[in-house]
């Protein structure tokens, strides 16, 4: 590594020392509180849910995504809404 990008490193890492440590919530208001992935799969197992990979055409994924933000929901439940509906109108 040559001594310029070396110089360029260290004054990077020293910016980035510099800024502002982000501002807690305003008062009043509670911080959001942010899960790790761990402690987030362990809530998601507890709830009984398991992750399930699919793979969809980017024009079926855009409008599952349109449905999803006109209703203020997440991808999760719409997806688990449509299955759920699709199912029941299956014959047996």
């Amino acid at each position: 590594m040559k001594k310029s990008d070396m110089e360029k490193k260290k004054a990077m890492k020293l910016a980035g020392n510099m800024r502002p440590a982000g501002t807690g919530a305003p008062f009043g208001q509670d911080a959001a509180v942010t899960l790790d992935r761990r402690d987030q799969r362990k809530l998601d197992q507890a709830a009984g849910l398991v992750p399930f990979a699919v793979k969809l055409h980017s024009d079926l994924v855009a409008q599952l995504q349109a449905v999803a933000q006109a209703r203020a929901i997440g991808m999760n439940e719409v997806v688990a809404e449509l299955l759920l509906k699709a199912l029941a109108d299956q014959p047996k």
